[in-house]
């Protein structure tokens, strides 16, 4: 399972709406949504979490974490 922190990144950046973090990453609301309310997290592509990364200065491992079942 794997866990977004994209709301604690935000947050670190001043960012407080989806639609500032759309436009400075070009990347759609549906796919910011999934990351922002952790829902469907492993069907967004490593190629946006990358983007994600580099806007918000962080490493993967700031904005997602996997977490083993059972």
């Amino acid at each position: 399972m794997l866990i977004s922190y994209l709301r604690h990144r935000m947050v670190d950046k001043n960012i407080y709406d989806i639609t500032e973090l759309m436009r400075l990453t070009d990347i759609s609301r549906n796919t910011i949504n999934k990351l922002y309310r952790n829902r469907q997290v492993e069907t967004v592509k490593i190629e946006t979490i990358i983007r994600l990364c580099k806007a918000l200065e962080c490493k993967m491992s700031d904005l997602v974490e996997y977490i083993p079942k059972g």
